[in-house]
C-alpha cells in the first residue's frame, strides 16, 4: 500500500512511517538496536491513535539531540536490584529502549516473585505510557506505568502558573478472549501533545482543556498553544477542568505519579530542575514500573476468566445512543490500530512539512511521500 492523500492528509502504511522514524534516527546517529525498540514503540503508539506521541515527538526529539542532551548510544544498565526490585539507569538516553528493558525485567521478576517494581532514572520522554503497560498484559502480567515529565504543563487547582508536567498513568491487565484492559491517561484533563494535534490540524480546542492566567477557558487551537507551550501564566488543567469539577482529583494523581516515577527513583523535578540545571544537562526523566503475577493470587486463568465476564458486561451496558456502544479502557486504540493497519497512518500536512524539514537538517531520506 502506498501514501495516499485525503484532504491533503497523507495516509501513509504503517511499515513506512517505521522506516522514516529508523531514517532518522539512524542519521542523528542512534545505535541500530536501539533505534529498532524506539521506532518500534513509536509506531505503534501512532497504530493506537496516540498521535500526540509517535511521530509528531521527532520535532522534540531533534531538538533535544540538537541541544546536545541527548546520549543516543546509550544502553540501559541496573545499578541495583533485590529479588522484586531493580533501579535502572537510563544513560541519558531515548526513553523508549529502557522501558522496554524495564517492564520486561518487572515481567520476569513478577513471574518469580509474584510483584515487582523496576525504576528509571537519567531517562528522556518515553512516548505513551501504555505501550509499556500493554507489554505486560501480553506477557500474562498485570502492569502499571507512570513517569515523571520534563514539561511544565499542569496548572495546579487554585494556581494562575503551571508547576507539574501531564504526569502519565497506564494500567493493563490480560484476558482470555477479550483484548486487555488498558487505561492510559494523563492527569491533566488532556496531554498537552492533544492541544499541539489541534494546533497542527488548526481545529479549535474543547471547552475546559486549556486556562489562561486568569482561570478562564481557551479555545482558539494555536493560543492555546501558546499558553501550554510558551507563556508563563496558564496552561492545562487538571483532570476534572475546574474546582467545581473536582480538579483537585486530578491535581492529587498527578502528584502520586510524580513521587512514584520521580521522588522514588531520584529523578527530576522540572520547577527545581530548570532553576538548577543548565541548558545542555539531560532531562534526567525518571519512570516506575510495576508487574503483578494474577497466578500468585488465583488459579491459572482465573484472573483471566472473571475479567472477561466483567468487561462484557460493561459492552453490555446499555447506550445512551445504540449508535455508540459502551466501551472499555483499551477499546478505542484497538479500533485505531486495526483500522490504520488496514487505511495507514494519518499525517497532516503540517507535521509532514517539519518531517521533512527534519530530513533534511539530518541528511535522512524523505520517506512518507
Amino acid at each position: 500500500m502506498s501514501a495516499v492523500a485525503t484532504d491533503a492528509m497523507l495516509m501513509v502504511p504503517a511499515a513506512r512511517v517505521h522506516a522514516q522514524i529508523l531514517a532518522i534516527l539512524h542519521s542523528w546517529g542512534m545505535a541500530t538496536d536501539l533505534a529498532a525498540t524506539t521506532a518500534e514503540m513509536m509506531v505503534e503508539t501512532d497504530l493506537l491513535g496516540v498521535d500526540s506521541h509517535g511521530l509528531s515527538m521527532l520535532m522534540t526529539y531533534e531538538q533535544r539531540y540538537r541541544e546536545g542532551k541527548l546520549d543516543l548510544q546509550a544502553r540501559p544498565h541496573v545499578v541495583r536490584q533485590g529479588p522484586a526490585t531493580a533501579l535502572v539507569d537510563a544513560g541519558a538516553g531515548l526513553g523508549h529502549p529502557v522501558s522496554v528493558f524495564a517492564m520486561n525485567l518487572a515481567v520476569d521478576k513478577a513471574m518469580q516473585t509474584g510483584v515487582a517494581v523496576v525504576g528509571v532514572r537519567n531517562s528522556h520522554h518515553f512516548g505513551a505510557a501504555g505501550i509499556y503497560a500493554r507489554i505486560a498484559a501480553k506477557r500474562g502480567a498485570v502492569g502499571m506505568v507512570t513517569s515523571a515529565t520534563r514539561g511544565i504543563a499542569m496548572v495546579p487547582t487554585g494556581g494562575a502558573v503551571p508547576v507539574l508536567g501531564t504526569n502519565p498513568l497506564a494500567f493493563a491487565a490480560p484476558t482470555e478472549r477479550n483484548p486487555p484492559f488498558v487505561l492510559d491517561m494523563a492527569t491533566t484533563t488532556v496531554a498537552a501533545g492533544k492541544v499541539k494535534v489541534h494546533h497542527l490540524n488548526d481545529r479549535p480546542v474543547p471547552a475546559g482543556w486549556v486556562m489562561d492566567g486568569a482561570g478562564a477557558s481557551v479555545t482558539d487551537p494555536h493560543l492555546a498553544h501558546d499558553y501550554v507551550m510558551k507563556r508563563p501564566q496558564g496552561g492545562l488543567t487538571p483532570l476534572g477542568g475546574t474546582p467545581e469539577m473536582a480538579s483537585h482529583k486530578g491535581y492529587g494523581l498527578a502528584m502520586m505519579v510524580h513521587i512514584l516515577g520521580g521522588t522514588l527513583v531520584g529523578a527530576s523535578f522540572s520547577p527545581i530542575r530548570n532553576r538548577t540545571q543548565s541548558e545542555k544537562d539531560p532531562d534526567g526523566l525518571g519512570h516506575f514500573f510495576m508487574a503483578l503475577n494474577p497466578a500468585a493470587f488465583r488459579e491459572e486463568g482465573e484472573f483471566e476468566h472473571d475479567l472477561d465476564e466483567a468487561i462484557d458486561v460493561l459492552r453490555a451496558t446499555p447506550a445512551c445512543d445504540p449508535a455508540r456502544p459502551v466501551q472499555v479502557a483499551g477499546d478505542p486504540e484497538e479500533a485505531a490500530r486495526a483500522r490504520r493497519l488496514r487505511d495507514g497512518i494519518p499525517v497532516p500536512p503540517a507535521l509532514d512539512r517539519h518531517i521533512r524539514a527534519i530530513c533534511e537538517r539530518g541528511g535522512a531520506d524523505y520517506l512518507l511521500g
